[in-house]
């Protein structure tokens, strides 16, 4: 056998995306580049790794085994790279995140300078809901996850980053009051998917308060139900971190309700038990002297 390691990266990424065209796109590479290197690849194996069964590609049981060991490979000349450049006094490496979704509209805030600062850092950030990014938390597979609220039963240690607050929002055409109780039962409260952190928090100050929900809508992440309120299909509690330009332009509109907001922390957090990374050490202490200076810059406690 004398494949490349070019041919395992585009391998492995097809295995990912299950794609010709993403796995193109991802690697900035052409449609027909990655389809001949694809087939130069197979050709060095007697059994197939990958079949097309109508235009969908499916990795068979010997192409999941290739693509894994492919990873440990392109891991570890990563690492090689990486370690060269640390040698030459360069900070380099791997930064991963798991993120919950709302947390979008502040990480990368928190993370521009730190990596135009060390160019030779590298990024993967999975931008998700509550239960995958503790999922891959769990199974070591991430350096910080981004959460509001602290996972239960899971040792951690973490980093505030800056408060989080969430209100009850309607769209700019409310003319109906809503006071209390018996005004909230009547309206459409639109919820994220099980597994949210919004939707957790948003369901405690349901059964905290007693409502009985009429009618309510599913949605399966901050920027839909954003517009859902828009569109007046109804109303829901979110962080003002994802929709002040909203409420600024006069868009949305938030509405006092006794009990709100609700109060909570963005917090990295990571396993009690992990041994950092020095990328993931140099990060914290990035942070601990840098994090008020961007909160500041970017005005992201302004409402």
């Amino acid at each position: 056998m004398n494949y490349t390691l070019n041919q395992l990266r585009i391998f492995l990424k097809i295995t990912q995306t299950l794609s010709i065209t993403k796995s193109a796109e991802q690697l900035n590479l052409t449609q027909p580049a990655i389809s001949i290197q694809l087939k130069n690849f197979q050709r060095q194996f007697d059994y197939p790794l990958v079949e097309i069964i109508q235009k969908k590609i499916y990795v068979t049981d010997l192409g999941k085994e290739v693509a894994h060991a492919a990873e440990g490979i392109i891991n570890e000349v990563d690492n090689i790279n990486y370690k060269s450049q640390n040698f030459k006094n360069n900070l380099a490496g791997h930064l991963k995140m798991a993120i919950v979704s709302t947390g979008k509209y502040i990480m990368p805030y928190f993370l521009s300078d730190f990596l135009k600062d060390n160019t030779n850092v590298d990024l993967t950030m999975d931008v998700t809901n509550k239960s995958k990014v503790i999922r891959s938390l769990l199974q070591n597979e991430i350096d910080f996850a981004l959460v509001s609220i602290l996972p239960e039963n899971i040792k951690v240690d973490k980093f505030d980053l800056i408060e989080n607050q969430l209100f009850l929002v309607g769209n700019k055409d409310i003319n109906k009051p809503i006071k209390g109780e018996k005004e909230l039962a009547d309206i459409t409260f639109i919820f994220r998917e099980e597994g949210s952190g919004t939707r957790q928090l948003m369901e405690k100050f349901i059964t905290k308060h007693k409502i009985k929900i009429k009618k309510k809508i599913e949605l399966t992440s901050n920027e839909a139900v954003k517009q859902a309120i828009i569109a007046g299909l109804g109303y829901s509690i979110m962080p003002l971190i994802g929709i002040r330009n909203e409420v600024e332009n006069g868009i949305l509109k938030i509405i006092p309700i006794k009990g709100l907001p609700i109060q909570t922390t963005w917090r990295l957090i990571w396993l009690k038990e992990k041994r950092l990374s020095p990328i993931a050490e140099s990060y914290l202490t990035y942070l601990g002297k840098e994090k008020k200076n961007i909160i500041d810059k970017y005005a992201l406690l302004n409402s």
